[in-house]
């Protein structure tokens, strides 16, 4: 049976927008008090600037920890599980209703089209309580795959 070969490509803004624009699973890592990496796995979405939003509470520990230190960090998935992966880092912010509202539109649109009632929409995200964390990508890795290193292949 055939070895898969590890793969490790470069690409510029563009080509990892398009790479990270279909995939939704991610996992995002901010910093604890302490300094050490607390990691979530969380949806996300890419909105119209280019940014990873990823909809959620304000209660829960990446919000706090993100509000305290806004870098991040996401590593986001394809949906297969050997299939390619890419690491961005970046500075997050925490949008708050209502300023919230909009974006977390966009948010929904980028990941499942278009709902069938906004205004439905926009009021379960009031209910809810959701806001949105939006990352702004300063930096990235290669498009990666898993593998064999090729000597091994």
């Amino acid at each position: 049976m055939p070895r898969s070969i590890a793969t490790n490509d470069r690409v510029g803004r563009s080509e990892l927008v398009e790479f990270l624009r279909p995939r939704h699973h991610a996992i995002l890592m901010a910093t604890r008090a302490d300094g050490a990496p607390q990691l979530s796995p969380v949806t996300s979405g890419v909105d119209a600037e280019g940014r990873i939003v990823i909809a959620t509470y304000p209660r829960r520990a990446k919000v706090r920890n993100l509000r305290r230190d806004g870098r991040a960090s996401v590593c986001v998935l394809s949906d297969e599980w050997n299939g390619p992966w890419v690491q961005v880092d970046g500075s997050a912010e925490v949008l708050d209703l209502p300023g919230a509202l909009e974006p977390l539109v966009e948010y929904f649109r980028a990941i499942s089209g278009e709902h069938p009632d906004w205004d439905e929409y926009r009021q379960a995200m009031r209910d809810q309580g959701k806001c949105l964390i939006r990352v702004t990508i300063e930096r990235w890795g290669p498009i990666a795959t898993g593998g064999f290193p090729p000597e091994l292949a």
